[in-house]
């Protein structure tokens, strides 16, 4: 299945640069234009991230060009299999010692945080600061709070944030990664917490998005703004 993907991702990128010299410079004013740009753009992006990113791209657009021409393949299909094999395997092996690095480095951090003033370390792993005291309600695993976040990597690399959107979110105190959950039951309302999650407490060798390498340590400023009136939840959702 990895194989087919990469063989669709590779054929789609083809698409863009057939016909292209590379040294050439390609027209983006109409719509389709720039959309496949976009698309090229996306995928080229896709690619680099799997470790594709010494394809060649003159025997990329040969590959399409004797497609589109009807002409005879230059390699039988058991050579592209193989081919694509051993790119997924490399690929594979260039994530695993990403994810490897990724979990020493976030050890290393983790431990090195901890003796700083302020810090505290809970049973957990979890450690957090306090940023801001206050004395609001401290909220409960059933309820949803209402809250600001800036999310960045331990490099200070921002990957997500509700501040820089302008608009803070609601969310489930139990809907969240555990290390939120446990952090915001800690939290009274009003307070600002800067949060250190180990990636176990995170997402841990399970990414969600290309922006948080696997076994990363997650850092977040964290307000909590109010907690949601569990009766005018109820009536509209009515």
């Amino acid at each position: 299945m990895k194989q087919h993907r990469l063989a669709a991702a590779v054929a789609l990128v083809s698409l863009v640069l057939a016909g292209c010299d590379s040294q050439t410079s390609v027209e983006l004013k109409t719509p389709a234009q720039k959309a496949s740009y976009g698309i090229g753009l996306n995928m080229g992006k896709s690619l680099a991230q799997e470790g594709m990113d010494d394809l060649d791209s003159k025997a990329v657009a040969q590959g399409i060009e004797d497609a589109v021409g009807k002409k005879e393949q230059k390699l039988k299909d058991d050579e592209l299999v193989e081919a694509f094999a051993a790119l997924q395997k490399r690929a594979e092996e260039r994530m695993a010692k990403m994810s490897e690095e990724s979990a020493t480095a976030g050890k290393k951090f983790l431990e090195d945080n901890a003796k700083k003033a302020g810090v505290t370390t809970t049973a957990s792993g979890l450690q957090y600061e306090v940023v801001k005291k206050a004395d609001g309600a401290q909220p409960k695993p059933t309820d949803v709070v209402t809250v600001h976040y800036t999310g960045t990597l331990t490099n200070g690399t921002v990957f997500d944030s509700s501040v820089e959107r302008g608009s803070p979110i609601d969310l489930p105190v139990s809907g969240v990664i555990p290390g939120w959950v446990e952090g915001l039951q800690l939290m009274h309302v009003g307070e600002k917490y800067k949060l250190y999650i180990p990636s176990e407490l995170a997402y841990g060798a399970q990414s969600p998005s290309p922006a948080i390498p696997a076994n990363s340590v997650l850092v977040f400023d964290l307000e909590l703004l109010g907690i949601k009136d569990p009766a005018k939840q109820d009536a509209t959702a009515k």
